[in-house]
């Protein structure tokens, strides 16, 4: 799974992934004067300023992978699907540096990249997360890696936004399509749950982000650590609803 963040300030991504207390170890990187921190930073800064226009020119993307992998994820296996990410994700033709910590029990890599490009242009960030989902997904399978089969054993109370968020709907989708007896009525239910979502929980995404965050959590009902996209999603749903009420006339005979 991946977490993305962007910000402002090159120096505090670089001090955290080059951080000696989490044994770092840098796997990949380009085009950044790697003497020390101070010239990493300045090498993003530089090429930062070729677009003012950006507020948030830094990029920092968390590739976490299960406990279950760390015997086959060496330092080069893990080089190589951060960059095949980056690339399906359209992270191309700009600075980056690559850094494996050791201070967690799951083995995972951060990025740090800019978002200005080499030719001064923004990478853009559309639809990045569900994009990133479906990539994590896709990366997983073909690599072999381990699939998590629920979300029961998350722990909701270390989650952050927008996970915590992602979350709460993915328990509110999990009681109503038990209790709905068709797909409208399942769907006005969850329009209703998460506009009050949205007013009990104020500092919780709103508008645009809440609706992409219901449509990720719909793909959590399929069990696997990535979302579908909102095409997915829906024929997922309509099966469960068809699975339903094919159980129900099976009642009736």
């Amino acid at each position: 799974m991946a977490k993305i963040v962007k910000g402002s300030d090159f120096k505090g991504v670089v001090d955290y992934i080059l951080d000696k207390n989490k044994g770092t170890r840098v796997v990949a990187r380009d085009g950044l004067f790697m003497e020390n921190k101070d010239t990493i930073t300045m090498s993003f800064n530089v090429q930062s300023q070729m677009n003012g226009k950006v507020a948030k020119p830094v990029g920092h993307i968390a590739l976490s992978f299960s406990k279950k992998d760390e015997p086959r994820l060496t330092d080069r296996a893990m080089a190589v699907i951060a960059l095949e990410y980056m690339e399906r994700i359209g992270i191309r033709n700009t600075q980056y540096i690559i850094a494996r910590h050791f201070d967690k029990e799951h083995p995972h890599v951060h990025i740090a990249y800019n978002r200005i490009d080499n030719d001064g242009n923004t990478i853009s960030d559309r639809n990045e997360r569900l994009r990133s989902t479906r990539i994590c997904k896709e990366l997983t399978m073909k690599y072999g890696l381990y699939m998590s089969s629920g979300k029961e054993n998350v722990r909701r109370n270390r989650l952050k936004e927008p996970d915590r968020t992602k979350y709460e709907l993915y328990d509110i989708l999990k009681t109503e399509v038990g209790r709905c007896g068709n797909w409208n009525v399942l769907t006005a239910n969850l329009k209703r749950m998460p506009k009050a979502h949205e007013i009990a929980t104020p500092n919780a995404p709103t508008g645009t982000a809440l609706n992409e965050l219901f449509t990720g959590s719909l793909g959590l009902l399929n069990g696997s650590s990535s979302s579908y996209n909102a095409v997915d999603a829906n024929q997922e749903m309509a099966e469960i609803m068809r699975r339903k009420k094919k159980r129900k006339r099976g009642m009736r005979l």
